[in-house]
């Protein structure tokens, strides 16, 4: 009987330390699941004129909450922030916040300023390279500028994402204010920043790409 009894002790003991790693698991999977999603970004990323929280980032986070989607949503954007900006920027916060997917929203600034369209393409090459070698995906995102800046510029301009796009083999967002930039109302009155009716168009316009990386 003594023999017996520690037997079942034995097997009672295995079976409980068993329960308590099945039990983990699933805790360590959604744990492992988990994205840290880190937002580089201008102006139009950055809630400009806008009360904090109307931003299609912010927005961002609340439907990932909704959808009990586990993210986290670092949003790096400064207003006026250029490639060259970014480009010096990013390195740091890849370091410290070690994202798994790096959205880059930028290049309208430089266009605005009518810098040299080489030196953004370099730039923009530059982020796209830091980025992957800390193994975080890459969403670029396309923007496009007012036609007064000169046909042959705006068309180079818009080009250039798409062209780094499919040689750094990255996700595209071709133009994030599609559906908006010719609709006046949802402008602020510097007909450059959208109002907060408008971000929730604008996420739509990120989303598609950026939903596929979440779920992997």
């Amino acid at each position: 009987m003594l023999f017996s009894s520690s037997i079942r002790q034995l097997i009672l003991l295995t079976l409980v330390c068993w329960l308590l790693t099945a039990a983990a698991t699933p805790l360590a999977y959604a744990h492992s699941a988990s994205k840290t999603v880190l937002v580089l970004g201008d102006s139009l990323s950055a809630e400009y004129g806008l009360v904090r929280g109307q931003g299609w980032v912010s927005l961002l986070e609340k439907k990932l909450a909704n959808a009990n989607i586990t993210a986290t949503i670092i949003n790096a954007s400064i207003s006026g922030e250029t490639t060259s900006g970014g480009k010096t920027r990013l390195p740091a916060l890849v370091d410290r916040i070690k994202p798994d997917i790096v959205i880059i929203e930028l290049g309208g600034n430089d266009a605005l300023r009518g810098l040299s369209l080489s030196a953004s393409e370099e730039n923009f090459r530059a982020m796209i390279t830091t980025a992957k070698k800390a193994n975080a995906a890459v969403v670029l995102i396309g923007m496009k500028i007012p036609p007064n800046y000169g046909k042959d510029y705006t068309q180079r301009f818009f080009s250039l994402y798409a062209s780094l796009a499919k040689e750094q083999k990255v996700l595209l967002v071709p133009f994030l204010l599609d559906g908006i930039a010719d609709r006046e109302d949802l402008f602020q009155a510097d007909r450059i920043h959208p109002i907060a009716s408008a971000h929730p168009l604008i996420l739509n316009n990120v989303w598609p790409q950026l939903a596929p990386l979440l779920s992997k």
